[in-house]
């Protein structure tokens, strides 16, 4: 399972809101909303977050071994 719970901690410390991603820096609500509910979201999305935060991927994404997966 992928969280994105480090995503509000790192907003928080850089001092960026979901109001300024949608307002400043034109996010999408909707991309927001999956990003609450920790729901896919593309790459492209990851890597923007990381620009506009000016931080890594794992100060924003964090995964969660799942049991229900079987290969």
């Amino acid at each position: 399972m992928i969280t994105y719970d480090k995503l509000w901690k790192t907003m928080k410390e850089k001092g960026i809101s979901q109001y300024d991603l949608y307002t400043k820096y034109n996010m999408n609500r909707s991309q927001l909303d999956r990003l609450r509910h920790n729901k896919n979201i593309t790459v492209i999305t990851i890597d923007r977050l990381c620009n506009i935060l000016d931080c890594r991927v794992e100060d924003i994404i964090e995964h969660f071994p799942d049991d229900n997966d079987h290969f």
